[in-house]
């Protein structure tokens, strides 16, 4: 008999009684396993194969999704400011007469806290004609003082000058219409308006020569093309309006929160007038550009989902692929949960990776997207973004700081998502039925 058997000792080794306890969730062997499998091998060429364009296909996906998203967030932007930039935020008309009472009712409305300035304004449809040519434009009869408070006008005079605008003749026109006329500062043109004087045979049109004074440019070809200003009197003198006019424009602080606004402006100005804002005059038009910015989402988040479904064919190939691995790693004591938590963490690499790279992607594109728009025409020598076409004369870009956060969110959900079921196959693989056939 031993000594050790005599004494009653156990023999030297691990103590009896005492399990071995697990490793924590995420180890590094976890890890370290996860990034050997996305690594390339010779037979396993397909598989990485399917996880690059896994790969790519989420980081463009991303990108498509910030950089459409950001156009349409700058297009609709854009057009707002210069919407409220040539208009204003309140439209006062008078019910049921001739608004000749419209200095009192501008006076109590001036009062309003909040309200910037009251125009006065006269509008009409004329034909515009020069020498060389002849189209539609629509007059705008305003006040040198009203004319100011609309920056878009006033801050982009690109020649001539608006200086005593009220006391003058000469009207302003926009870059756009004085090259279609082939006209500049100084230059005759000839205003027609179907509505003249009343004679014995119907209404004559009035023909009436301006000198331009003034060309403006606001970025918007559609108001550059078609805009003209003329002073108040002379616009009261050519439609025949006499001390009328046919509605007072109102700008206020915050266009955002106009409702507090006209419910103010309604009271200051009495029960004989229509009070409406600009929200109600665009809502069709906005509401319009609201749901082509969620179908366009909808229809390229299905990009990512695609991306997302090549995750799990991939990952289903690589678990069916490494199944005599994870079998031996099960008889040396891995669990089921590490076993999932490799895989999931081989597929989230790829979702992951690709999302941040998505996301650097799309900002860069959206930082530079007018130079690239520019590189584009001169390569392919064509116009991009006409403004004719898309009215504005550059193409804008406005990131979302929430709405790019929803993108690469949804982007790092359904990239995760996509890993859980290759994953839980994984977990479930039998050692035995494993490597019954090795």
């Amino acid at each position: 008999m031993t000594s050790a058997a005599a004494t009653g000792s156990r023999p030297q080794g691990r103590p009896q009684g005492r399990r071995v306890s697990a490793t924590r969730p995420f180890a590094a062997y976890e890890w370290m396993l996860a990034l050997r499998y996305l690594r390339s091998r010779r037979k396993e060429g397909f598989i990485s194969v399917i996880a690059g364009f896994s790969f790519i296909g989420i980081m463009l996906g991303v990108a498509t999704l910030i950089i459409v998203m950001a156009v349409m967030n700058g297009f609709r932007n854009e057009l707002f400011s210069k919407i409220l930039g040539l208009n204003g935020h309140v439209i006062v008309n008078k019910i049921g007469g001739n608004f000749e009472d419209y200095q009192q009712i501008a006076d109590r409305i001036a009062r309003v806290p909040g309200v910037k300035t009251v125009m006065p304004l006269i509008e009409g449809q004329v034909m515009v004609t020069s020498a060389v040519q002849a189209t539609g434009g629509l007059v705008r009869g305003m006040s040198e003082n009203g004319l100011r408070g609309l920056p878009l006008v006033a801050n982009n005079i690109r020649y001539g000058t608006i200086n005593g605008f009220e006391t003058q003749t000469g009207i302003a026109i926009g870059t756009r219409l004085a090259n279609l006329l082939r006209v500049n500062v100084g230059d005759s043109i000839m205003l027609v308006s179907p509505k003249g004087a009343t004679t014995p045979f119907g209404n004559a049109p009035r023909t009436k020569p301006y000198v331009v004074t003034a060309l403006f440019e606001m970025g918007m070809s559609e108001y550059d093309r078609t805009m003209i200003f003329m002073p108040l009197a002379e616009a009261q003198r050519y439609f025949s309006r006499g001390p009328e006019v046919d509605a007072l424009e109102v700008v206020v602080d915050n266009p955002g929160q106009v409702d507090h606004f006209v419910k103010a402006i309604r009271a200051a100005a009495g029960p004989t007038v229509h009070v409406s804002d600009w929200r109600q005059r665009n809502e069709t038009f906005f509401t319009v550009l609201e749901v082509e910015r969620n179908v366009m989402f909808i229809i390229l988040s299905l990009i990512v989902l695609v991306a997302a479904l090549n995750i799990i064919s991939g990952l289903m190939m690589l678990v069916k692929d490494k199944g005599r691995d994870v079998a031996i790693l099960r008889t040396m004591g891995a669990t089921r949960g590490a076993m999932m938590r490799v895989f999931l963490i081989t597929g989230a690499s790829i979702g992951v990776v690709g999302t941040l790279a998505g996301l650097v992607l799309g900002v860069v594109f959206c930082l530079n997207i007018e130079v690239l728009r520019e590189l584009m025409a001169w390569v392919t020598n064509t116009t991009i973004f006409d403004p004719n076409v898309y009215y504005l004369t550059r193409l804008p870009a406005d990131m979302d700081l929430g709405e790019t956060a929803s993108i690469v969110g949804m982007a790092l959900v359904l990239s995760v998502l996509a890993t859980l079921y290759p994953s839980w196959r994984a977990s479930t693989l039998d050692p035995v039925e494993a490597l019954r056939y090795e």
